[in-house]
């Protein structure tokens, strides 16, 4: 391996559960590593749960017995001559030498290596390895427990960790997920000034409201969204507005 490229380190991370670290996780290395063509890894460290290893499982039963979805993984490997990318399960405690060591061993040069993280600081080790990524994305919804716990963990990263100069994060950026437009958009006015006021970054795209991020790929799927083989739809990117998200996150890590 090349040892002067160096992989950009990504977290969606968050410090309350539901809001969609693991589910975005999944989506932007599944778009980055099979339509965009970047080479991708991902430590699933969110121990207990190890949502994405428990995922990438289940997406490979579903292909084997959907032939639709098998026609699909056929297509797109023959098309870009990939495979999947690898999914590693490891606690967070000494997540980054196992990062290091992984990606040193590696035969294929990896531009991104996400990190799927515990979503409490309590978790041994855990603010060490955020202190390793290069950039932090944090999903938020209008709700004030939310917010409030998401706040305090913005405000520790940039005020205890990056104040200390002892990291390489370059970047922590706010997102807000899971939008109905029915919902008072003066709440988010409201949020919207104090995110601004605390000095934290906000991205300016928003992802809206969809049931399809809590479902995987299924028996009877003709299209994709959720899933650590293929791609998500581009059509139902389109709905929830994921595809202005990605051209924003593309922009923030400048890869």
């Amino acid at each position: 391996m090349d040892s002067k490229h160096k992989p950009v380190f990504i977290a969606f991370s968050s410090q309350k559960g539901g809001v969609g670290k693991s589910t975005f996780t999944s989506l932007v290395a599944s778009i980055m590593h099979y339509r965009m063509r970047y080479n991708v890894a991902v430590f699933d460290a969110d121990f207990p749960q190890h949502s994405l290893m428990k995922m990438k499982s289940r997406d490979l039963a579903m292909v084997m017995e959907n032939e639709n979805l098998k026609r699909m993984a056929y297509k797109q490997f023959t098309a870009i001559g990939k495979k999947a990318y690898p999914i590693m399960q490891h606690k967070a405690e000494y997540l980054l030498e196992a990062a290091h060591k992984w990606i040193s061993e590696s035969n294929i040069p990896i531009d991104v290596l996400f990190f799927d993280l515990p979503g409490t600081v309590n978790t041994p080790g855990i603010l060490r390895t955020l202190a390793g990524m290069h950039h932090i994305f944090t999903p938020i919804t209008a709700d004030r427990m939310v917010m409030e716990s998401t706040l305090i963990f913005t405000q520790l990263l940039q005020n205890v960790i990056m104040e200390k100069g002892e990291t390489s994060i370059k970047s922590v950026n706010l997102f807000w997920n899971q939008v109905d437009g029915r919902e008072n958009t003066a709440l988010y006015e409201v949020y919207n000034k104090l995110i601004g006021q605390l000095g934290l970054n906000l991205m300016k795209s928003q992802v809206k409201k969809s049931s399809k991020f809590r479902k995987e790929s299924e028996l009877d799927s003709k299209n994709v969204f959720r899933s650590t083989l293929l791609p998500p739809d581009e059509r139902l990117m389109r709905a929830c507005q994921l595809d202005i998200f990605i051209e924003e996150f593309l922009e923030i890590i400048q890869l």
